[in-house]
């Protein structure tokens, strides 16, 4: 009678348990690896890029990346709230997929071949290209005419170095610590040009405080095929992100989600890319 008794009490404990650990569990993977069909999803993005991945002094998001990532969301079954945006920055981007912190990266994420070995691609969304940026009425017309003068980039970024090495050797370097500094030593005069992705040049010019005073050099420096960053092996869900996204492009939500982030800079963008087709 008293063994009866301790088993049942047992019983109870156990289903107790188990069943805490399932509701547990489920809200966990739900919450972490974003399962279509309910819950919230979490998206890696960048916060400090305007017109790409910004975040506002309200707490909310915008940009192109934004644009696409809240689009390929609602595919796979997330309405707007339930959707957490996370901050990943360049250094950890692999490492975050790895970890299972996000769900999928859409951050000016280009894709090559060293970064194929450790995450899975979807697209790619966006061919951007290497450029400058210079003031409205700056004679700067080619790479070479960069010689003697003053080029900004961020540190530790390759893209100015990689113009006094191919186009420039005279070309004066200037590292600071973010593209909004070096935009605002091009409006004071500090620098002569600045150089990245095109596309990120443009969110920045297409701020309010600098429209209508930058253009974009349209030197075409390099091919960028930013691409939606996945955990490597999730097949399935770099499928549902590409069809996702071949959707934005025929219902027309990525041309306006072009023109909305970065038509104040006149930016000439290439066409939406065929998924898989990356330009070398």
């Amino acid at each position: 009678m008293k063994l009866r008794k301790v088993t049942a009490a047992s019983a109870t404990v156990l289903a107790l348990a188990l069943t805490a650990t399932a509701c547990g569990g489920d809200d966990s993977k739900e919450s972490s690896s974003g399962s279509t069909g309910g819950g919230q999803i979490k998206i890696g993005i960048k916060y400090d890029q305007p017109g790409l991945g910004l975040k506002e002094p309200d707490g909310s998001f915008s940009g192109f990346d934004v644009d696409v990532a809240t689009y390929v969301a609602k595919e796979l079954g997330y309405k707007p709230d339930q959707i957490e945006f996370v901050e990943t920055k360049s250094a950890d981007r692999e490492n975050a997929l790895a970890r299972g912190d996000v769900k999928f990266i859409a951050a000016t994420y280009s894709i090559n071949d060293e970064r194929k070995k450790k995450v899975d691609f979807a697209g790619p969304y966006l061919l951007a290209h290497q450029d400058l940026l210079v003031k409205k009425d700056s004679d700067i017309t080619k790479a070479t005419d960069l010689n003697d003068k003053k080029l900004c980039s961020v540190t530790g970024s390759t893209s100015a170095q990689n113009v006094k090495n191919d186009f420039a050797p005279k070309a004066q370097l200037q590292q600071y610590g973010g593209y909004s500094e070096c935009i605002a030593g091009l409006q004071s005069g500090a620098v002569d040009a600045v150089t990245t992705d095109d596309s990120i040049l443009a969110g920045f010019a297409a701020q309010e405080q600098y429209k209508g005073q930058f253009k974009l050099a349209g030197l075409k420096l390099s091919n960028e095929n930013y691409g939606i960053g996945v955990k490597k092996g999730d097949s399935a869900t770099v499928d549902k992100i590409n069809t996702a996204l071949e959707k934005m492009v025929s219902d027309k939500a990525w041309d306006k989600a072009v023109q909305d982030n970065f038509g104040p800079a006149d930016y000439k963008n290439e066409p939406a890319p065929k998924i898989g087709n990356i330009v070398k």
